[in-house]
């Protein structure tokens, strides 16, 4: 009888936190009470860690010092060159009067859990609600995008990949722009892309972009690299498939990004009211300068 009982209430309750929200507040508590099991099973990895670092000989860190100065000036001359076009890119949207151009807000998380059901694909992060982490919010490592954040706990979360085949994006392709749905096929390293027309310009090599449509994940962040496209007379579209360019298997660093909460009708109000401000600091400069009296064609000579 004890059996039949909990075996009927673990089902209506499966039933109740797939079809309704009533449990995500017990979910978020019982996230924070399994928090130190997480932080204690990180504890070996932080020691072996710490004992690594204790037993590096002296030579060794020496030459990695060395090549990650070597490295640092590589990536502060490329900073300043991406620092200059960014700025370039911001004066010519703000002549167009477009939506101003501005570098969204991240911050980096750490991999802390997987889920160990092999037909989804969902990782645990060690940032949550107390670091402002939102549902929805986009997840990229080094490379690319890696996902989305679907549960938010205290102070962890977990992340949808875009591999799981319950998830879909919008791309498009960075060379011409042509727009698609990437979706999960449940393998780590492939995506597909849906109804794409046989006769669409895309080929082996294309790179996927993110392209902002849906307001969920911002636009121009890499996705993916077309890797196979089968073209079939007999079938409307073509067999699109992609290889993700995040290292989804073993990314274990990653950001979660903050992107501009403004609607795209006040960031063209603000745009256009940062255009007018402009306009009029400039007829003020050259007001005075048209206000001025001209010089004298002879001034007279100076008195000796």
């Amino acid at each position: 009888m004890r059996l039949l009982v909990f075996t009927v209430l673990s089902a209506a309750l499966m039933v109740v936190d797939a079809r309704f929200t009533l449990l995500q507040p017990l979910r978020a508590q019982l996230g924070l009470i399994v928090e130190p099991v997480y932080w204690v099973g990180r504890l070996p990895v932080r020691l072996w860690e710490s004992a690594t670092q204790e037993l590096s000989t002296r030579n060794e860190l020496t030459a990695e010092n060395e090549k990650l100065k070597a490295e640092q000036l590589m990536m502060q001359r490329r900073l300043q060159k991406l620092a200059a076009l960014t700025e370039q890119n911001v004066r010519l949207r703000e002549l167009l009067n477009s939506a101003a151009l501005v570098d969204d807000d991240v911050l980096a998380t750490e991999l802390i859990g997987i889920d160990p059901n092999p037909f989804t694909h969902r990782i645990l992060i060690d940032k949550g609600e107390k670091d402002g982490v939102f549902l929805g919010q986009p997840v990229l490592d080094a490379r690319g995008l890696m996902g989305q954040v679907v549960e938010v706990m205290p102070y962890t979360s977990r992340v949808l990949l875009l591999t799981d085949t319950t998830h879909s994006i919008p791309v498009q392709v960075n060379r011409n722009g042509l727009r698609a749905i990437a979706s999960g096929t449940g393998n780590p390293e492939r995506l597909e892309l849906r109804h794409v027309a046989d006769t669409a310009d895309i080929k082996e090599g294309d790179l996927l972009v993110s392209s902002g449509l849906g307001q969920r994940f911002p636009a121009g962040y890499p996705v993916a690299m077309v890797s196979e496209v089968i073209h079939d007379s007999g079938q409307p579209f073509a067999i699109v498939r992609a290889v993700p360019t995040a290292t989804l298997n073993r990314s274990r660093y990653m950001l979660l990004v903050f992107t501009d909460p403004r609607t795209p009708e006040q960031r063209a109000t603000e745009s256009a009211q940062a255009q007018e401000a402009l306009d009029r600091e400039i007829l003020q400069q050259a007001q005075p300068a048209a206000d001025a009296p001209a010089a004298p064609a002879n001034p007279p000579e100076a008195a000796q």
